[in-house]
């Protein structure tokens, strides 16, 4: 109802404007790190972790993962971000060495461990659950994650895993290090029989 006595007070016409109190100048660009990577697949998914300390499944998080391949190297990698965070639930190189394993009483999510999980500081190793909507977009998902896998043992020569590679030096460093006390537990032996 519309007041049409001319005397009547008239309401105040809502025109409010205000000056922002600090003016943000300075455009920052942000660096994702994917920019050189080209997207070989993308689905929306919900990742679980299991935690061995309390025996359970735990949420990292729901959105889209990712394999994205870098445009000089070719190396494949699984990328996940949150949503409206966009913080990084899931960052690591696919591997020969890693299995898709169908989750018990579930025909839409994967099971697989991981060695090394860059989404963490410092990177862990990790066994790692992901859930999508449907049984066709995760038999996709293991479709594109086992073409990755042989993209990436081609590229690096059919050589397994880059962490087992690692352990690999350590356990030559250590056995050099064991020969090198042993001979000098025999130097001093002989010195010892010597003097004698």
């Amino acid at each position: 109802m519309e007041n049409t006595d001319p005397l009547a007070p008239r309401e105040e016409e809502a025109d409010v404007h205000f000056e922002p109190v600090i003016k943000l100048t300075e455009q920052i660009d942000t660096k994702t790190h994917e920019e050189d990577e080209q997207v070989l697949f993308k689905m929306r998914a919900k990742l679980f972790r299991f935690d061995a300390a309390s025996s359970e499944w735990k949420e990292r998080g729901t959105g889209d993962v990712r394999l994205l391949a870098h445009k000089e190297t070719k190396k494949v990698r699984l990328v996940m971000r949150r949503d409206k965070t966009l913080k990084v639930c899931a960052n690591h190189s696919i591997s020969a060495d890693m299995r898709l394993q169908p989750n018990i009483g579930s025909d839409r999510s994967w099971v697989w461990k991981v060695a090394a999980d860059y989404s963490e500081t410092p990177p862990t190793s990790e066994t790692l659950a992901i859930r999508f909507a449907n049984s066709e977009n995760a038999h996709e998902f293991k479709k594109e994650f086992e073409a990755a896998q042989k993209t990436n043992a081609a590229l690096s020569g059919g050589a397994p895993a880059e962490a087992p590679l690692v352990e690999e030096k350590k356990d030559e460093a250590e056995e050099e290090k064991v020969d090198e006390e042993e001979k000098k537990d025999e130097t001093k032996d002989e010195k010892k029989e010597e003097e004698k």
